[in-house]
């Protein structure tokens, strides 16, 4: 038997990067994955792909800023399968950029999706994890939580603001909800979040970070997050921290 059979999991952000990359790793290790974003065509082929590879996946489009769309996708998942057991809440953007450069809107939208993303996802589906009396969260923070570096400093707060809401709601959750908490702070990762820096300094600066042949691929983040979902019960994963070798900082 697969290790995560009879287990659904919620994937945001599944439309590229992390997200795809992780939402195929959790349906090749038996779960019947729900594939979110914004851009619906994406996911949707992401779930034909599952499918074709025998596995059980549900599209549904979903914007993290909006309360709304992540209740209904919980709600939705729930008629669907039975249950939800997971939730990666990996939405993110990282247009990075320095203060002084004061691209205002830029920092208002990154706060939307990586912070209240975040907490629009955790407010949906804790009361089913509650009610249930199980589920696992894990939340993507990054190495930029744990050190600022120039020119992210809005991306940077929040991830320190993904890290911080994680642990909270670990220690605030007891063990008799048996519900588990993980961070997941990646480095360096080859992705599309690159794409859309539009702040030249901001993007000279990172650039080096993400060497081609050095930085790491979305498919080392979804091993260390199926490592996580697939320890015993009584095993809590909270953080891991995983960088490319040549990564200093």
């Amino acid at each position: 038997m697969q290790p995560l059979s009879r287990k659904t999991a919620i994937v945001t952000g599944a439309s590229s990067g992390i997200g795809r990359a992780t939402a195929l790793a959790l349906a090749r290790a038996g779960a019947s994955v729900v594939v979110t974003a914004r851009r619906l065509d994406r996911v949707e082929a992401l779930a034909r792909q599952i499918a074709e590879e025998g596995g059980s996946a549900l599209p549904l489009r979903c914007d993290v800023r909006e309360a709304r769309d992540v209740e209904e996708v919980v709600e939705t998942s729930r008629k669907q399968f039975g249950s939800v057991d997971i939730l990666v809440a990996n939405a993110g953007i990282m247009p990075l950029s320095l203060l002084r450069n004061l691209r205002v809107a830029e920092w208002m939208a990154t706060v939307d999706v990586n912070v209240k993303g975040v907490l629009h996802s955790i407010a949906a589906v804790l009361p089913l994890f509650l009610e249930q009396k199980s589920g696992h969260i894990i939340t993507l923070s990054s190495v930029a939580g744990r050190k600022v570096f120039p020119g992210s400093a809005v991306y940077c707060a929040t991830k320190y603001a993904v890290r911080a809401l994680s642990e909270g709601l670990r220690m605030e959750l007891s063990p008799s909800d048996n519900i588990r908490v993980t961070i997941i702070e990646p480095g360096a990762v080859i992705t599309e979040l690159l794409e859309t820096i539009r702040d030249p300094e901001a993007l000279q600066g990172i650039q080096r970070y993400f060497q081609e042949g050095r930085a790491l691929q979305a498919e080392d983040i979804a091993r260390a997050i199926v490592y996580a979902v697939t320890q015993p019960p009584h095993v809590n994963v909270n953080e891991i921290l995983i960088r490319p070798t040549f990564q200093e900082l």
